[in-house]
C-alpha cells in the first residue's frame, strides 16, 4: 500500500453515466453529481455505440461527475477509454449548485474524425445498447483483474 491516495473527480457523459457500467469497472459506486460541460458537443460515432466529445463553442454536454476516484481507478478508466480518448482537465458547472468544478474528462483524440456525426442520446443508448455494453464491460473488467503488483510479462 502506498502512503497517500490522490482522489480525482471525473466528468462522464456516455456509457459511464450508467451505474451498472461504473460498478462493473470500479467494483463500487462513487458519489456523483449532475453537471454540464460548456463549450463541448457530444457526437455519435459511426459504427460505435458510445459517444465522443469535442470542443464546440456555445454548445454543452450534460453528464455527471464521479467523485473520489483513486489513482488505481483512474488507471482503469484510462484503460477502458483506450487510446481513442485523451484525458483532459475541464471546468464543469454542477447542476444543483451552479458551482464551477475543475475535473477530468475524456475527449475524443481525433478532432477531424469523419465518423463523428449528430448528437448521442443516453436514453436511446440505454434502451438499444446497454445490455450488450454491460457484457463487453464485464469481459473488460475480468481482463483488468491484474494482481496488486503491476507485473508485466
Amino acid at each position: 500500500m502506498s502512503g497517500t491516495v490522490a482522489m480525482h473527480s471525473v466528468f462522464v457523459y456516455g456509457s459511464l453515466m450508467a451505474d451498472d457500467v461504473v460498478h462493473l469497472l470500479l467494483n463500487r459506486l462513487p458519489s456523483t453529481a449532475s453537471a454540464i460541460l460548456p463549450d463541448f458537443h457530444r457526437f455519435s460515432i459511426k459504427g460505435r455505440v458510445y459517444p465522443a466529445i469535442l470542443p464546440a463553442h456555445a454548445d454543452k454536454v450534460h453528464g455527471k461527475v464521479l467523485y473520489g476516484i483513486t489513482d488505481d481507478e483512474l488507471y482503469i478508466l484510462d484503460e477502458f477509454e483506450d487510446i481513442e480518448y485523451q484525458r483532459e482537465n475541464v471546468q464543469v458547472l454542477l447542476t444543483d449548485s451552479l458551482e464551477k468544478l475543475q475535473t477530468k474528462t475524456y475527449v475524443w483524440a481525433n478532432k477531424d474524425d469523419p465518423d463523428l456525426y449528430g448528437s448521442w442520446d443516453f436514453e436511446e443508448w440505454k434502451q438499444l445498447h446497454m445490455e450488450g455494453f454491460l457484457k463487453m464491460t464485464k469481459d473488460f473488467a475480468q481482463e483488468m483483474n491484474i494482481p496488486e503488483s503491476e507485473s508485466v510479462d
